[in-house]
């Protein structure tokens, strides 16, 4: 599967890697919406850069699963539905307790320390910028994996958290943590994680997972997620 940090570091591959990281975080926050026609030359102005990046761009996308071929006609963002977000929601549980046991078997002090820092500076972002908070939440989550010697592994969990996230994105305000301590969900994945109980830390993640998981299909149900 071609992913855009496969791509060489040619001028056009360059800006086929710029196009390609601001049209995800513009898919995944939910700035272009789900089901939106993606026209080549709307996106040149608003990317500031040529169609042959951006079409570029937009084939990686499909890869991904955030972007649909419409036959000879061009581009849309992924549609969103109950039953992707339930396929999504069961491939990320599994794979990321494939990808965790195996980042625990082979803990060592390095990943430790790495996996500490990213939990920290999250937990010190939590209260500022939206944006820099799921920059590094994104960084804890998939430090926790790091350690796992499987580099497509890790790459689908990066994809599948991506397609999460957004459904995330899209509940918005609809999405709150009043009856949870998301801080404390993390800290006890981490707690579980330095100290290689396996079955601890994946159970942690997988109900912390569930959790979101089982309020946004309610709104998806509900038709409350656009």
């Amino acid at each position: 599967m071609l992913m855009a940090n496969d791509l060489p570091d040619a001028r056009d591959g360059s800006a086929t890697q710029r196009a390609y990281r601001v049209l995800r975080k513009m898919i995944v926050t939910g700035e272009l919406k789900p089901g939106e026609k993606l026209k080549i030359d709307g996106l040149r102005g608003r990317l500031d850069t040529g169609a042959s990046p951006i079409r570029e761009a937009l084939s990686l996308l499909t890869s991904d699963n955030l972007v649909e071929r419409i036959d000879q006609r061009g581009f849309r963002t992924a549609e969103i539905s109950a039953q992707n977000f339930d396929e999504i929601l069961k491939l990320r549980c599994t794979l990321e307790d494939l990808a965790l046991r195996e980042s625990i078997a082979k803990a060592d002090d390095a990943w430790e320390e790495q996996l500490v820092l990213a939990h920290h500076r999250m937990a010190r972002a939590k209260d500022g910028n939206e944006a820099t908070f799921e920059d590094l939440h994104k960084l804890f989550h998939m430090a926790l994996l790091a350690n796992a010697s499987s580099p497509i592994l890790l790459k689908f969990c990066s994809q599948l958290y991506d397609l999460n996230i957004r459904y995330r994105f899209l509940a918005g305000r609809a999405l709150n943590y009043q009856r949870r301590d998301v801080s404390d969900e993390h800290g006890g994945i981490l707690a579980a994680a330095v100290a290689r109980d396996a079955d601890a830390a994946s159970s942690r993640l997988l109900d912390h997972y569930k959790m979101t998981g089982a309020f946004l299909a309610g709104l998806l149900e509900r038709n409350e997620l656009s």
